[in-house]
């Protein structure tokens, strides 16, 4: 895997995530971070470990498209199966070997909710930062 500096947008997501898990410290009982240098903490670990998911995924789903033989197909979408829950239990992992007690983001279902989140306000504020052409008006 090629190492890639960071960009001003991943610097944007970092902040998105801030504000999100911030919002959802607040306002979930479940969910715990006893600082808001935990909070960013856990936001650049987030944005740390949704990247490599969303790059394993992006691989598996162009090997889906691509592979010729059935079985291939057939092992591919298996392992994008396992991708999907397993991503929400890394994240649980991480965030509990790291941070232990001090960081709580709730059960499987409560992260699932939260990378959900996180990924649609990523999309949405990346898209209010596009630059616009002409075309656009």
């Amino acid at each position: 895997m090629s190492r890639r500096r960071p960009t001003a947008l991943d610097l944007v997501d970092v902040f998105v995530y801030v504000v999100i898990l911030g919002l959802t410290v607040q306002f979930l009982p479940g969910v715990l971070s006893e600082s808001f240098v935990l909070t960013l903490l856990t936001a650049v670990l987030l944005k740390a470990v949704l990247e490599v998911v969303l790059a394993l995924k992006t691989r598996v789903i162009r090997s889906i498209r691509s592979a010729d033989a059935p079985l291939r197909r057939v092992a591919a979408i298996a392992t994008l199966v396992l991708i999907l829950p397993g991503s929400k239990l890394l994240v649980l992992w991480l965030v509990d070997v790291v941070f232990g007690d001090a960081v709580r983001l709730g059960g499987f279902f409560a992260v699932t909710g939260l990378i959900v989140v996180l990924m649609l306000a990523r999309a949405g504020v990346r898209r209010v930062l596009a630059p616009r052409t002409p075309a656009d008006g």
